[in-house]
């Protein structure tokens, strides 16, 4: 009998205190411990630019300071990256499963995360705002990079919230949604998660003038909500069978609302669910936009939360 492959997960972390919280927050994931954890780091050196100082005499100081500063960075990260690696093995993360890697800066740091991605991962965990990051901005330059153009793994934003064993799903019956339902299954089967699939019809008043004479509010949420039902029995069976137990997975439908990723981020605040999964697009994407707009919607409503997006 041919042997499982071990799955295994990248996690880029930058050097900052910020990044050691997303290490944290994999230690404090069960399904995360059994798994082979790449911890990643992209050594962003001094820019070529400075050496052509070498050539101007008048800058031999700058020179030295420079060199000076890049020998110190490079001392730093070993240490950072061995402490990183405590966490895990504080948290029974075995030693062999656990691989520290770091490379100069080649295209830049987004891109060389995305290079190394494509290695064989089964998802990448990132934290949404890096060392720079500010206070209100959502994502940062590299996260929304890798959101935008890891399109071929599940991408785990991780938010500033206490890890909960709750895990919101959202639901639209899209191939991608149900994408989600495998992923979320595959990971979190025979583990104790809570699961509730959480489905949303947005209001028909909503709608374009001339499309809200079709139904009444009532007659379309009647019609669709009978239409999704049926998927959403699917999607639990489909949880169940990966070894979620039975009593800890539930779905609901929501009709009204004015907003879909406004009712899901309040969803999840309302009910504290820590982590929120979604299917990259739904079925009203846009092939020219790499993230549907309710997803992309939900990253940002919800920002203290951590989001799965899952191709």
């Amino acid at each position: 009998m041919k042997k499982q492959k071990k799955k295994k997960i990248l996690v880029p972390i930058d050097g900052s205190d910020r990044a050691l919280n997303t290490v944290r927050y994999v230690a404090r994931v069960e399904p995360f411990r059994k798994m082979g954890i790449v911890l990643f780091h992209v050594f962003s050196s001094v820019p070529e630019g400075y050496w052509d100082l070498e050539k101007d005499p008048r800058s031999t100081s700058t020179v030295r300071q420079v060199r000076s500063w890049e020998i110190e960075q490079r001392k730093k990260i070993k240490p950072y990256m061995e402490q990183a690696r405590q966490f895990l093995l504080k948290a029974g993360v075995s030693a062999e499963s656990i691989t520290i890697k770091i490379q100069d800066r080649k295209k830049g740091i987004a891109r060389d995360i995305i290079r190394e991605a494509r290695n064989g991962y089964d998802a990448v965990v990132t934290r949404r705002r890096g060392m720079t990051g500010l206070r209100r901005i959502v994502l940062g330059s590299v996260a929304t990079k890798l959101l935008s153009q890891i399109t071929f793994l599940p991408l785990i934003l991780v938010g500033k919230l206490t890890l909960s064993h709750k895990i919101l799903l959202a639901f639209d019956g899209s191939e991608n949604a149900m994408n989600a339902v495998k992923f979320a299954g595959t990971l979190l089967g025979g583990f104790d998660y809570e699961v509730s699939l959480f489905h949303v019809l947005r209001s028909n008043e909503a709608g374009r003038s001339e499309h809200r004479h079709i139904f009444s509010s009532k007659e379309f949420a009647k019609i669709a909500s009978k239409e999704m039902t049926s998927s959403l029995k699917a999607a639990q069976v489909e949880l169940i069978h990966a070894g979620l137990k039975a009593n800890k997975v539930s779905s609901q439908i929501v009709s009204g609302a004015i907003s879909r990723a406004g009712a899901i981020a309040q969803r999840a605040k309302q009910e504290n669910f820590g982590t929120i999964v979604m299917g990259r697009r739904g079925h009203s994407s846009v092939r020219d936009f790499f993230v549907g707009r309710v997803t992309n919607k939900v990253i940002h409503l919800a920002r203290d939360r951590t989001v799965w997006v899952v191709r």
